[in-house]
C-alpha cells in the first residue's frame, strides 16, 4: 500500500501538477532577458568601476576576471539545474539532485586527490579528470548498494547515495587532515568558488555544459514517460535501463566538471526544478531549458551579490547553501505532508 501511495505521488507531482502561467514563452523570452540584463549589471559592478580606469586596465579586469567569472556561473548553475531536473524525474523524487545521490561527493573526492597530490608530490594531475572517474564511480557503487532482490527501488538509491556519500566526505576530511598546511587551499575550493578561472577552464566548461544540457533535452520527451516507471515505459517503447543509464552517466559528468572547476555549490539543483515546476508545468520538454536559464540567473545572481555587498567577498557556495537550507527543508515537510494525506 504504502508503494502505490508514493507511485501516486510521484506520478501527480511530475505529470499531473500544471504550471500556474499559462504562456510558456513569455517566460522562457522573460528569462533569456534577465539572463542578459543580470549579465550586463554583473559586468558593470564590482569592487572596481572599470569605466573609472583607463583603457587598458578596464579591459583587462573585463576580460580576464569578470567575463570568464560570469560565463562560469551561467553555465555551473544551468548544468546543475538540469542535472537536478533529470535526477528528480529519474527517482521520482523532489528531494533528489547530484549531491543527494553521491555524485557530486565522488566528485569531491576526486578533485582532492588530484589537488593533494599535485601539492605533495609537486606533480600535475588534473582535477578535471579524477573528478569524472570518481563520480561515475560512485554512481556505479550506489546502483549496486541499492540493487537488492535483483532490483533498484528509488529509496534504496537515496539511501544508499547518502551512505556512499558520507564515506566521500569523510575521504575528504582525510585528505585535509593529510595535507596539514596545505589544508587551506582544499577548504577553500571545497567552500565553491568561481573566481580566477582561465580561458581554457572556461571553454572546457562551455563544451561539457552545452553537450551535457543538450543530451537531457534530447531524451526529455523519453524522461516523461519513464517517470511512470519501469513498465509502463517499456510498454510505449522506451528503452528504459538503456536511456536511464545514459542520462545517470551524462548529468554525473556534467556534474564532476562544475565540481572540479567550482568546487561544491550546493541546492542548485533542488531548488530550481521546483520553481519551474511551478511556473510551467512538470513537462521536462519545457522544464529542462527553463531550468537552465533559471540556475544560471540564481547562481549568477549569488556570485554577483557575493563579490560586490560583502564587504569581503564570501564564497558562493557558502551563500546558495545559506539560501538552499531552509528551501529544502520546505519541500521536505510539503512531500511529507501530501503523503500522509
Amino acid at each position: 500500500m504504502y508503494l502505490i501511495q508514493q507511485r501516486k505521488f510521484a506520478v501527480f507531482y511530475f505529470i499531473k501538477v500544471g504550471g500556474i502561467i499559462k504562456d510558456k514563452k513569455f517566460v522562457f523570452i522573460s528569462l533569456i532577458l534577465v539572463v542578459f540584463f543580470l549579465s550586463i549589471l554583473s559586468i558593470s559592478i564590482g569592487k572596481v568601476n572599470i569605466f573609472n580606469e583607463n583603457k587598458e586596465i578596464g579591459l583587462n579586469i573585463l576580460l580576464n576576471l569578470r567575463l570568464p567569472r560570469i560565463i562560469m556561473a551561467m553555465f555551473v548553475g544551468a548544468s546543475l539545474a538540469v542535472s537536478g531536473a533529470v535526477f528528480q524525474s529519474l527517482l521520482n523524487n523532489p528531494l533528489a539532485d547530484s549531491y543527494t545521490l553521491g555524485v557530486s561527493s565522488g566528485a569531491a573526492l576526486g578533485a582532492c586527490i588530484a589537488i593533494y597530490l599535485n601539492l605533495t608530490l609537486s606533480i600535475y594531475i588534473p582535477p578535471q579528470i579524477l573528478s569524472i572517474v570518481f563520480s561515475i564511480l560512485v554512481l556505479f557503487i550506489v546502483l549496486s548498494i541499492a540493487n537488492v532482490g535483483g532490483f533498484i527501488t528509488n529509496s534504496n538509491i537515496i539511501l544508499a547515495g547518502l551512505i556512499v556519500s558520507s564515506v566521500c566526505q569523510a575521504g575528504v576530511s582525510l585528505l585535509k587532515s593529510m595535507a596539514n598546511e596545505n589544508a587551506s587551499a582544499m577548504v577553500y575550493w571545497l567552500l565553491g568558488n568561481l573566481s580566477a578561472k582561465s580561458i581554457k577552464e572556461v571553454i572546457m566548461l562551455i563544451v561539457f555544459s552545452t553537450i551535457g544540457i543538450l543530451i537531457c533535452f534530447r531524451y526529455s520527451r523519453e524522461i516523461n514517460i519513464m517517470t511512470l516507471g519501469r513498465k509502463e515505459a517499456i510498454i510505449v517503447g522506451v528503452d528504459y535501463d538503456k536511456t536511464n543509464k545514459i542520462l545517470l552517466i551524462n548529468c554525473s559528468i556534467i556534474t564532476a566538471i562544475c565540481v572540479s572547476l567550482c568546487g561544491i555549490i550546493g541546492f542548485i539543483g533542488i531548488i530550481v526544478p521546483h520553481l519551474i515546476r511551478i511556473l510551467v508545468g512538470a513537462d521536462n520538454r519545457k522544464v529542462i531549458p527553463l531550468s537552465s536559464l533559471l540556475g544560471a540567473i540564481l547562481l549568477l545572481s549569488a556570485d554577483t551579490l557575493t563579490r560586490t555587498v560583502f564587504p569581503h567577498e564570501i564564497p558562493v557556495g557558502v551563500f546558495t547553501t545559506l539560501i538552499g537550507g531552509p528551501f529544502f527543508c520546505y519541500i521536505f515537510v510539503k512531500r511529507n505532508s501530501r503523503t500522509n494525506i
